[in-house]
């Protein structure tokens, strides 16, 4: 399954404000929350931050894959996030972060779940797309970007 299979303009954002990785984070379980059915923003954002706490799911170049594993749902959930500045993540690089790609995704997937993380994988290592990304003026430019990397 790849980014564009489960991305949707509703969970495509572009130039958040935000000032930190858990103000972020929390932004992207609140949104999450509203889309996967009986998992609270809490629930979610300890799947991410159980996988923080196995290492920084900053890859680099300002990009972060943030992920967590949830039971009781079949549902694959992908936020896209860039933001207004680059924050602090304890990214591999240790430079700040400033596009954010978080998937939330049923426990039992692992498949599933490593051939989508190397679709992204894939996608953000052209620093074209990455470049682009951090230009986009909308959501809908965002959406549409991530959409033709394909």
């Amino acid at each position: 399954m790849t980014l564009q299979d489960i991305l949707t303009p509703d969970c495509t954002f572009c130039a958040v404000s935000g000032s930190s990785k858990k103000r972020i984070l929390d932004k992207i379980c609140t949104i999450a929350a509203t889309k996967i059915a009986d998992h609270s923003p809490f629930e979610l954002l300890e799947s991410l931050m159980a996988r923080e706490k196995m290492g920084s799911t900053g890859i680099g170049n300002g990009i972060a894959i943030p992920h967590g594993r949830l039971n009781g749902t079949q549902q694959v959930i992908a936020i896209v996030m860039t933001t207004q500045n680059a924050i602090a993540f304890d990214a591999i690089d240790n430079r700040p972060v400033d596009i954010f790609i978080a998937l939330f995704v049923p426990e039992d997937h692992c498949q599933e779940h490593l051939t989508t993380l190397q679709s992204i994988a894939k996608i953000f290592s052209n620093k074209s797309i990455a470049k682009h990304a951090r230009k986009c003026q909308n959501d809908n430019e965002l959406f549409q970007l991530i959409q033709q990397a394909g």
